[in-house]
């Protein structure tokens, strides 16, 4: 494991916004995948040439969205690609907040909503099919290198994944790592990963019972990985990570009181040194939530309120909007931006 300092991360610091003339591009299609019954909702941020028009993504009544142009031209040159995965109950457009600061550092980024774990319709049994997340992402893959529009802007070579939590177990499956269903269900009756199995236990999930979960879903184009508290460590087949993708960055939001199944670090699941040649990064003050986008006033209480998840309760002394900059620098690093 190689322990990266922030102190690297942050030697070219993002300015955290982007100038209304340097807005990225951005642009939705419906992605066909033999696997699903129904299209996918898939988006596409990248680095504009002009200006369209200015309009926000991802606004609702919780996080503050980002603004970007909607569908401009695309800038000369080819362009590294990243995949991005959401998380458990997550959608992409929340997570403009990274896929703009990606764009500004050079990158094209594509992002779907997986069915049956995202805002809206999160299923515990839909999303125990980790097979299922990461075809969505090789489909959707698969559709932009084809596509005349954008695969002349692509370089082929440079072809990445961000996954944060159950995201970040996506990613790690594209990029060779895949799960014991039955040691997943161990961890589960033991306690170690018990905030990894709370949502699945209200579905009275079985992890050994879902082949998808096991699943080789490894995709050789993928050059990069980084991957944010991502779920299942534990669970992570020993014999897999010998030959996974070599130099996967796994960051940690926190350095104490984390969740403890996302942890990757020495005091929990210690991913970070089971993965060969892997870097690790630790983010804090931060938590688990901190990686989901800034929140506008009243959200907290709005949570609160609807007995929702505390997606919007940080650590005391963080600063969401600063935690969000390093993570872009930390990502970048690990993308090779």
């Amino acid at each position: 494991m190689k322990r990266l300092a922030l102190l690297v991360m942050l030697a070219l610091p993002y300015a955290g916004t982007v100038a209304a003339d340097m807005l990225p591009g951005y642009d939705r299609f419906d992605l066909t995948a033999d696997h699903r019954a129904r299209p996918v909702a898939a988006s596409i941020w990248y680095p504009s040439a002009n200006r369209t028009y200015r309009a926000p993504v991802g606004d609702g009544p919780i996080f503050d969205p980002t603004f970007a142009f909607i569908g401009p031209a695309i800038a000369e040159g080819e362009h590294p690609l990243i995949l991005l995965s959401h998380g458990s109950g997550g959608n992409s457009d929340s997570l403009g907040w990274l896929t703009s600061g990606l764009v500004a550092n050079g990158a094209i980024v594509l992002a779907v909503n997986h069915p049956g774990s995202t805002s809206g319709d999160s299923s515990p049994r839909r999303s125990v099919d980790l097979e299922a997340r990461a075809n969505d992402l090789t489909a959707a893959l698969d559709m932009i290198l084809a596509d005349p529009a954008f695969a002349p802007f692509i370089d082929p070579d440079r072809i990445g994944v961000v996954g944060f939590s159950l995201g970040g177990a996506t990613a790690l499956g594209l990029a060779g790592v895949r799960f014991d269903g039955a040691a997943q269900d161990t961890n589960c009756s033991t306690g170690p990963e018990a905030a990894d199995c709370v949502f699945f236990h209200l579905g009275d999930v079985r992890f050994a019972d879902y082949p998808g979960f096991e699943a080789d879903a490894r995709d050789p184009r993928i050059s990069r990985a980084v991957v944010v508290d991502p779920g299942f460590g534990g669970a992570a087949d020993p014999e897999t990570l010998q030959d996974a993708l070599a130099g996967i960055t796994l960051i940690n939001l926190g350095d104490t009181g984390r969740l403890g199944a996302a942890d990757v670090g020495p005091d929990g699941n210690n991913l970070a040194n089971r993965l060969p040649g892997a870097s690790y990064v630790e983010i804090a003050p931060a938590n688990h939530f901190t990686f989901l986008g800034t929140c506008k006033p009243g959200a907290a209480a709005l949570l609160k309120e609807e007995q929702d998840d505390p997606i919007c309760t940080d650590p005391e002394d963080t600063d969401r909007a600063a935690a969000h900059v390093q993570l872009i620098d930390a990502i970048s690093f690990g993308l090779d931006l």
